[in-house]
Formats: C-alpha cells, sequence, structure tokens
C-alpha cells in the first residue's frame, strides 16, 4: 500500500499529468488518474460523484485546455469558460467531499502584462492581463482565489497553489502547427541537421529572454509538496529563478543534436516579450530548486523525440 495515501490526478494525459505518472516519487501515492472520457470535469454532477466516490486524500489538478497564442485568440470563450469549470468544479467538488489537501497547478499568465521582472506572487490582479490569453488568464485565476478563499474560511484545509514557468520536456508537442518555443526548435535544428542544411532560421536578434523548466523537475516539485503540502506557502512560483536568451536556446540545442551550422537572425519578425522571469524567493525558503541543467533537459528531450514522438 501507497504510503502516502490516495492521490486523485486530473489531466494525467497531458505532458505534467505523464511526467508526474513516470517520476519515481509518484511510486509513494496511490495515484487514481482518469482521463477525459472517465471524468468529464466540466459536467460538475459527474465530477461530484468521482470525488466523493474516490474518496482521495490528496487532489492535484493539473487539467486545463490549453494552446498558443492563436488558438487562445480564436477561441476565448472555450478557454474562459471550460478552464473556469474544470477549475470550479475539481476544487469544490473535494472541499465538498471533505478533501483536506488540495494542490492546484496555475500558469504565469495571470501576471500583469507589465509587471515587473523578476514576477513575484503579490503582482497577481495588480494590472491589465495580456489580451492575447487573457481568458484562460481569468480562469486560471479564479481556481487560484478560489483555493486561498477556502484556506481562509477553513484552516484545516490545506488548498495551495504552485505557479510554473514556462515548460518542456517528454510528452511535449513538437508538430510547429501546435508546439511553443524549445520544442520548435528542437525539431528546426533536427530537420536542419538531418536534411544538411547549413542554417537555421531565428527570429529577431536572439536576445529575447525566456525561462523555461524541465517539466520533470515539475513533476519533482509538484510530488514534493505533495508530501509536504502543509509547509508549502499558498502560493508559490515555480521555475529556475534564471533565465537564457533565445539564442543561447538555439545553441544548446544545436551542442546536443550535434548540428554544425550557423544560426541566421530575420530582424523583421516579431520577437515578444523582451523578459519573463519568475521570482523564486518563496520557492527557496520552502527549499526546493530545479535539479535539471539545461543541457541535460534538452538531450532528455531530444531522445524523447526521436525515440517516442516521431514514431
Amino acid at each position: 500500500m501507497a504510503k502516502n495515501g490516495r492521490l486523485l490526478l486530473t489531466g494525467g494525459s497531458g505532458m505534467v499529468g505523464r511526467n508526474i505518472l513516470e517520476h519515481p516519487l509518484s511510486a509513494e501515492w496511490d495515484i487514481v488518474a482518469p482521463t477525459s472520457r472517465e471524468l468529464d470535469l466540466t459536467d460538475a454532477n459527474a465530477v461530484n460523484e468521482y470525488v466523493a466516490e474516490v474518496q482521495p486524500d490528496l487532489v492535484v489538478h493539473a487539467a486545463g485546455q490549453v494552446g498558443g497564442i492563436q488558438a487562445n485568440m480564436a477561441h476565448p470563450v472555450a478557454f474562459l469558460e471550460r478552464n473556469t469549470s474544470m477549475g470550479r468544479n475539481i476544487i469544490m467538488a473535494s472541499y465538498q467531499s471533505g478533501v483536506q489537501k488540495f494542490l492546484n497547478l496555475a500558469s504565469t499568465c495571470m501576471y500583469p502584462r507589465a509587471a515587473p521582472n523578476p514576477l513575484s506572487e503579490d503582482m497577481i490582479l495588480t494590472g491589465e492581463l495580456e489580451p492575447t490569453n487573457e481568458g484562460y488568464a481569468l480562469a486560471k485565476i479564479m481556481a487560484t482565489r478560489l483555493c486561498q478563499y477556502i484556506g481562509r474560511e477553513d484552516e484545516a484545509a490545506q488548498y495551495k497553489t504552485l505557479i510554473p514557468c514556462n515548460l518542456f520536456g517528454r510528452h511535449d508537442k513538437f508538430d510547429p502547427k501546435h508546439s511553443h518555443l524549445l520544442p520548435a526548435i528542437i525539431h528546426k535544428v533536427h530537420l536542419a541537421k538531418t536534411n544538411g542544411e547549413d542554417t537555421v532560421e531565428i527570429w529577431g536578434d536572439g536576445t529575447a529572454r525566456r525561462e523555461f523548466m524541465y517539466a520533470g523537475d515539475l513533476a519533482d516539485a509538484v510530488l514534493k509538496a505533495s508530501g509536504d503540502i502543509d509547509n508549502l506557502p499558498d502560493l508559490m512560483n515555480t521555475g529556475l529563478g534564471h533565465d537564457f536568451s533565445i539564442n543561447e536556446y538555439y545553441q544548446t540545442v544545436a551542442d546536443v543534436i550535434g548540428w554544425k551550422g550557423d544560426f541566421v537572425h530575420d530582424l523583421s519578425k516579431p520577437v515578444g516579450m523582451k523578459q519573463k522571469l519568475c521570482a523564486t524567493d518563496r520557492q527557496s525558503a520552502w527549499g526546493w530548486s530545479a535539479p535539471t541543467t539545461l543541457h541535460d533537459a534538452i538531450q532528455r528531450t531530444y531522445d524523447f523525440y526521436l525515440n517516442e514522438a516521431t514514431k
């Protein structure tokens, strides 16, 4: 029998959920991870019945409708309504069933678009959100606030939220139509090597900075938090505390893949924000830091790309 009890994991089929399930610390829990076909999180009655039947000791909410800028702009109703419903339903079903420990995974998109770096947790709701993913951000803010309100009303309820920085890793999406920055770079540089190309294009001058953490490291933080939720801050960024330039990401991917060509910069293309970096003061005080180096994280992700993602 798992020593820590039963853990109900939503989003077990997604990148974060899969990394949690394959992490060594998951063996300390009896994990129940229903697929979306087995449990529709937008159906409040179904969620209430499922949680009441499973009776978990802890719930980790990692599910959500996610997508890039184009998807968020094209379907704002779905990103707001579905994510709000999922968060509200699983949080309230857990609380009403007597679950005292709940770990909610949020997003750095909750921060105001003009907030200064590094982004600290007390900046949430202090300014205008980024319009391109406002619906998703509002849904995540709602779930985060709901957890905080429950904790304020009921001291026995440990309903906490982690705010991960950008993620990449095993079980990522590498199709350029759906992928984010790092898996897109891996795919692009791999094709350049395979096709014998001498150059790879980078949009802009490559000096914009981004904070990307290995998804396996987030899984490590989630499972550590699951076993130490009483001591976890009610709201905590989960990230590296430092960032890298776009040029550095491209070069590290090239080093891992073994591509020896040159990079060319298209200065006419958009580059987005110059920086988006999380403050990690609370994380450091809690006693955790991401254990995987950028090179090793990219190597593990590339191994997955070669051996599983392209099969």
